[in-house]
């Protein structure tokens, strides 16, 4: 069961305004970059669904995650279907975040109060996302999808969208002005929190470090 009701997690990524997103097969990488982002001031944390027994390395991590970053917000991305969702659900997972509009997903999301925030490309998909219950959607791929000049634009009709891109953003003040200036509620962020060379060496205080450069610049946009 969800520790977090779908409010607390819109919520909290509007106060905090990024969602670091990543993946790894190895539960102690995990958990110390957990740990490095949780140090580092983040909250809500995007666990992708990307590699075989991704699930069960979920459930471990959640768990540790419970009584050793008790604030952290815990979800999950890459869900593209339902039945992927119900299982992440009964591992408690507190939100869902998809790289499309999946209707099924929707549904057994709501029915467990669950937040599920899925990937849009265009304004109608906006508009449908609202529909199925989505409080934040997705721009994904952020960049490809038409970057920053793209979310000013639907914040024209429709501002009461609270829009997270995910793909091109990066932890630099130049490239969250453009984002934060265009009216993003919060954004996603992965590989450039994460650089390979960095987890290789084990550097996890350069995570924290850019997390906390990170949520400082944000803080000082918002």
């Amino acid at each position: 069961m969800a520790r977090f009701s779908r409010i607390e997690v819109a919520l909290t990524m509007k106060e905090t305004g990024m969602v670091p997103v990543f993946y790894h097969k190895d539960i102690d990488v995990c958990k110390a970059v957990v740990k490095a982002c949780y140090d580092g001031g983040a909250r809500v944390f995007e666990f992708t669904n990307r590699g075989d027994f991704a699930t069960l390395t979920f459930a471990e991590l959640n768990k540790w995650a419970i009584e050793n970053c008790p604030e952290m917000i815990m979800g999950v991305g890459s869900i593209v279907d339902d039945a992927t969702a119900a299982m992440y659900i009964a591992l408690g997972t507190n939100f869902v975040v998809a790289p499309l509009i999946d209707e099924a997903t929707a549904r057994v999301c709501n029915k467990r109060k669950i937040a599920w925030s899925p990937g849009c490309g265009s304004v109608t998909e906006i508009g449908r996302a609202h529909e199925l219950g989505a409080e934040v959607v997705k721009i994904f791929p952020g960049s490809q999808v038409g970057g920053p000049s793209f979310v000013a634009a639907v914040k024209g009709p429709m501002p009461w969208a609270s829009i997270m891109p995910t793909g091109g953003v990066s932890p630099t003040e130049d490239n969250l002005k453009q984002w934060f200036g265009a009216g993003v509620t919060c954004v996603g962020m992965g590989s450039q929190l994460f650089p390979k060379e960095v987890l290789a060496e084990k550097n996890y205080s350069y995570i924290t470090e850019k997390c906390a450069e990170a949520l400082k610049i944000i803080k000082q946009l918002k």
